[in-house]
């Protein structure tokens, strides 16, 4: 859950101005919030099990399809700074894609399904801090007189 908060919170960094429609997609993201605990309670108690899993990734499904409507809405309706980040819509559905690959393995393991499920949270938990890592890592230039 803390990665799609994240994710908006990231969205709502780069608006310039919000209106009643922006906030009424939010709300529906809020709702996919509240969904989760009882998503995670079921597949912890019932992991063997493909609906459980498959009840967990709708939650994932959700809060991806709500960042991206949220997003594709502010684009349009011009409710975005200037400082438009271009991998934001790309990003959003090659982590659904993922997640839903994962989802669709449990049709062959659950076990594996939650791996791949957990690997892509893994990554998007980490990717950041490797981004910024690498980019320190990088020489700085030499200043220029």
């Amino acid at each position: 859950m803390g990665i799609f908060w994240v994710s908006q919170q990231s969205q709502l960094n780069h608006l310039r101005r919000s209106d009643v429609r922006l906030t009424w997609i939010h709300l529906a993201f809020l709702f996919a919030v509240t969904l989760m605990p009882f998503s995670t309670k079921l597949l912890g108690a019932h992991h063997a099990y493909r609906t459980a899993l498959l009840e967990y990734w709708g939650n994932i499904l959700i809060f991806g399809t709500t960042l991206y409507a949220s997003w594709g809405y502010a684009t349009r309706a011009g409710l975005i700074k200037n400082d438009i980040p271009a991998a934001v819509c790309r990003r959003i559905i090659i982590g659904q894609f993922w997640y839903a690959f994962g989802a669709l393995l449990c049709f062959f393991s659950t076990y594996l399904s939650m791996l791949v499920i957990i690997s892509v949270q893994l990554f998007y938990i980490l990717s950041p801090w490797l981004r910024l890592r690498s980019t320190s890592d990088a020489p700085t230039p030499p200043d220029t007189p």
